[in-house]
């Protein structure tokens, strides 16, 4: 379902940006929830990295020490070992030339375009990865172009960033991941916003409130960010299945989550075009009970949908729960045969088969209940 373009803009009032706010720290506290362990343990790793160089190596300002560590860890659990390595060696690479270069040549502008070009290309040859030609460039730059001098030798700041980024890869090799996990909560946090949506919406045709329509609209409009991230999240989980012994056995599972990210995209774009011609709806006096008792089943469809994703059960129960919603889906029994009201149910029979195959379903097996 391609969305419609809005015929009039929308008005930020206050109840709208309430709603907005609301959904901003609902995915900032998601976001923190992911995040807490990788941050602290890079911090700790950081820190112990740093305490290494400085008391067990007696370097004075053992700076690229943390700076590989975090550089390497970051603030995400995907830490697949060989990218971790990657990024290690490219920033190892980038101190190492770069003192060659601050060494023999000092600061200037022919040094930092040498550095860059030699780092590049050196990472380059050494390995296909993007991110160890990145660092391999950006760490040269910084040591060639860094006003302070080297306290600690010449090859002070290269065995600094060789310390922080062994600890770095320890903790990538004692964590391990599962490549699900991310992606799975991506998908519950994905439907459970369109089951709340859903809701929205529901409460708005059944009260015949034009606001509840358009705090709909605006949930569904703040969602896209979570849903980009699903989507991303699991190519990069099954990139990383493939070439993982351990979590190749992953991959079945990585695909239904992909195609299911797919089609819950399609799902969330539906459901604004109904909040959309909802609101329209209502706003002409349409109200209606049975319509929104399928939209609350639609809702109820979703949630546990993202529940089963997210733990990984068995999705027949959602199916189930479309099959009974799919009764109340015939635009030909509505009561009130306004074109409105037809118009509602024919956007959420698409939706409806979107869930359909999300949930495992084909899209001949998902047609033909609706047929």
């Amino acid at each position: 379902m391609v969305e419609e373009p809005s015929d009039r803009p929308e008005r930020l009032d206050l109840r709208r940006l309430l709603v907005l706010v609301r959904q901003r720290l609902r995915g900032g506290r998601r976001r923190v929830r992911a995040a807490a362990f990788p941050v602290v343990t890079a911090a700790i790793a950081a820190g112990l990295s740093w305490a290494v160089a400085y008391y067990g190596l007696g370097h004075a300002q053992p700076f690229f020490a943390p700076v590989a560590t975090w550089v390497c860890l970051g603030f995400t659990a995907d830490r697949e070992v060989r990218k971790v390595a990657e990024l290690a060696l490219g920033v190892a690479l980038g101190v190492a030339l770069g003192e060659l270069v601050a060494h023999a040549l000092g600061p200037g502008v022919l040094q930092i375009m040498l550095v860059i070009v030699l780092g590049a290309l050196l990472a380059r040859f050494v390995d296909r990865g993007p991110m160890l030609t990145i660092q391999a460039g950006v760490q040269g730059i910084v040591i060639v172009a860094l006003p302070v001098a080297a306290v600690d030798g010449p090859t002070g700041r290269w065995t600094d960033a060789l310390v922080g980024g062994s600890f770095a890869l320890l903790v990538a090799i004692l964590t391990p991941q599962d490549a699900r996990k991310r992606a799975r909560q991506l998908a519950g946090a994905s439907l459970s916003d369109l089951s709340e949506m859903l809701e929205t919406i529901s409460r708005g045709l059944r009260d015949g409130d034009a606001e509840r329509m358009r705090d709909a609209l605006a949930q569904g409009r703040s969602t896209q960010g979570t849903l980009d991230d699903w989507a991303s999240v699991v190519r990069n989980a099954q990139q990383t299945a493939r070439i993982s012994p351990t979590a190749r056995r992953f991959l079945p599972e990585l695909a239904r989550l992909q195609r299911a990210s797919t089609l819950a995209d399609r799902a969330m774009r539906n459901a604004r075009v109904i909040a959309r011609r909802g609101q329209t709806a209502v706003e002409q006096g349409v109200r209606d009970d049975r319509v929104g008792d399928a939209l609350h089943g639609l809702s109820v469809a979703a949630s546990r949908l993202g529940e089963a994703l997210r733990t990984g059960a068995n999705t027949a129960d959602t199916a189930q729960v479309l099959a009974l919603v799919t009764a109340e889906l015939d635009p030909h029994d509505v009561e009130d045969p306004g074109w409105q009201l037809q118009t509602l149910v024919i956007l959420m029979r698409s939706l409806t088969i979107d869930l359909l195959q999300a949930s495992g379903l084909s899209a001949a097996e998902a047609n033909h209940l609706l047929s």
